[in-house]
């Protein structure tokens, strides 16, 4: 079951990260609780979803009150702990964290993650309150991991524009949200440009508004403005005219999933800048932990694209004005016939011949060749978590 306690907008502050953390662990009396900033209620209001099973953070996934392929690792890692300290069975737990959405392989990461540590406490002789501290130690260590590695991806990536555009000045387009509320840091892309904005370097942030869920609108201009940025929202189809008027240097996105062959999986709309990037000869650039590079799907015709309900494109959901209002099915207004199917795919694919660099926390690839993603988990990693 999930509860929410409100935080009223009157206390959130134009300045800064959130005012409430995307994702914390809390212990109150009556038992250990993963607490969530319902992301369907920004930026009316500040609202945390308290989940005390992994059900409820699975819902809270499916929904999108969580979102965001690194924070979705650091949930699912949580959520397996979750299910451990409460005493539910913790395989049955993680199957379902990873399966909640298909296309964003650091869910799959941080689930399996956590259970692995769970099972291997269990093989080494320990009771179910030291396995269950095995899977919750895992998930904080994950929950670090992702805040140091968002540190080293800015500075990797404003070192990388730098180099691609001398003097300063970025003009950079970004499409859907990669900030701190993705992330265990400030984010992904995001952070690129807001170590820009802090160096002084950052002219402009474009905001595409990325239909049909508005994350751009809603959570990126969000967090933008709270870090006193210089951006300017737009619809996603003016990126182009923006393009044909020089007015892009730099397009930084992130990722959910990065295939072997380097392929990239982002929020739809990301493809169509990755061709219009390239004709503009524009770099186009993405940023993502390395968790999110996926060697076991070999190519991007392998990656399995989720498809969402067709409500999302033939309503217009109210933004919320009180309790009870977020996204949800039937709950908006009709911006369509009645009956309409509609196509309304979550990702889209990139294939890596129009990616200018892939940037990670262990550096920047370019040009991106299938030998260059292997390399990415031949450093400091030791693979990929797999379960039998």
């Amino acid at each position: 079951m999930a509860d929410q306690y409100a935080q009223s907008s009157e206390d959130i502050r134009p300045t800064g990260v959130p005012a409430i953390p995307a994702i914390r662990w809390d212990e109150p009396p009556e038992g250990p609780v993963l607490v969530v900033l319902d992301q369907t209620r920004l930026p009316g209001e500040e609202i945390e979803l308290v989940c005390t099973d992994a059900q409820a953070l699975v819902e809270a996934i499916r929904t999108l009150a969580v979102r965001g392929a690194p924070l979705l690792g650091i949930a699912g890692a949580y959520g397996v702990a979750l299910a451990a300290a409460r005493g539910f069975d913790v395989d049955e737990a993680a199957d379902a964290l990873a399966g909640a959405r298909p296309t964003a392989v650091n869910l799959a990461y941080g689930a399996r993650r956590a259970q692995a540590a769970y099972r291997t406490a269990v093989a080494g002789g320990a009771g179910d309150e030291r396995a269950a501290g095995a899977a919750l130690e895992a998930a904080r260590a994950l929950h670090a991991e992702d805040a140091r590695a968002s540190a080293t991806m800015a500075a990797h990536g404003l070192a990388l524009l730098d180099e691609l555009l001398p003097g300063g000045g970025h003009r950079i387009l970004t499409h859907c949200n990669t900030g701190a509320l993705v992330s265990g840091g400030e984010g992904t892309a995001f952070a690129v440009a807001l170590k820009a904005h802090r160096a002084g370097r950052l002219r402009r942030l474009w905001v595409d508004e990325t239909r049909p869920l508005l994350q751009g609108a809603r959570l990126t201009a969000y967090e933008a403005a709270r870090n006193g940025m210089a951006y300017t929202l737009l619809t996603d189809n003016a990126a182009g005219s923006l393009f044909a008027a020089g007015e892009v240097d730099a397009v930084l996105i992130g990722a959910d999933r990065i295939a072997a062959d380097g392929s990239v999986a982002n929020k739809v709309g990301s493809y169509p800048l990755a061709v219009l990037a390239r004709y503009h000869h524009v770099p186009f650039i993405v940023v993502a932990p390395v968790t999110t590079v996926d060697p076991d799907t070999p190519d991007g015709a392998s990656i399995e694209v989720e498809q969402r309900s067709s409500h999302e494109v033939t309503e217009l959901t109210a933004l919320p004005q009180g309790p009870g209002f977020g996204i949800e099915a039937g709950g908006g207004i009709p911006v369509a016939p009645l009956g309409t199917q509609a196509y309304n795919p979550a990702f889209d694919v990139t294939p890596p011949e129009l990616v200018t660099a892939i940037v990670t926390e262990e550096g920047v690839l370019s040009p991106v060749t299938a030998e260059g993603i292997a390399g990415l988990w031949g450093g400091s990693r030791d693979g990929r978590v797999r379960m039998e």
